[in-house]
C-alpha cells in the first residue's frame, strides 16, 4: 500500500519532532561528561540548530538520490 501525502507529512513533522527532543536529551545528558556546562535555554537553542542542520542534510541527500534514480533510470 502506498503512503499518502498527508501521511507522508505527518511522519516527516514526528521525525523532526522526535529528533529535536532525542538531540535535547542527549545534549543534556553527555556534555557534563566531556565537562561542557550548557543552560536548558542553550540546550534547546543548540538542538533546534542541529534540527535544522540534520533537515537540510537530508534533503540534500533525498534530492542527491531523486537524480542519479532519473539519471540512472
Amino acid at each position: 500500500m502506498k503512503q499518502s501525502h498527508l501521511m507522508s507529512l505527518v511522519e516527516a513533522i514526528t521525525n523532526v519532532i522526535v529528533g529535536y527532543g532525542v538531540a535535547v536529551v542527549t545534549q543534556i545528558a553527555i556534555f557534563p561528561i566531556f565537562g561542557l556546562q550548557a543552560t536548558l535555554r542553550q540546550n534547546l537553542a543548540m538542538g533546534g540548530i542541529f534540527t535544522i542542520v540534520s533537515l537540510l542534510r537530508s534533503f540534500a541527500l533525498r534530492r542527491l538520490f531523486e537524480a542519479i534514480l532519473l539519471r540512472d533510470g
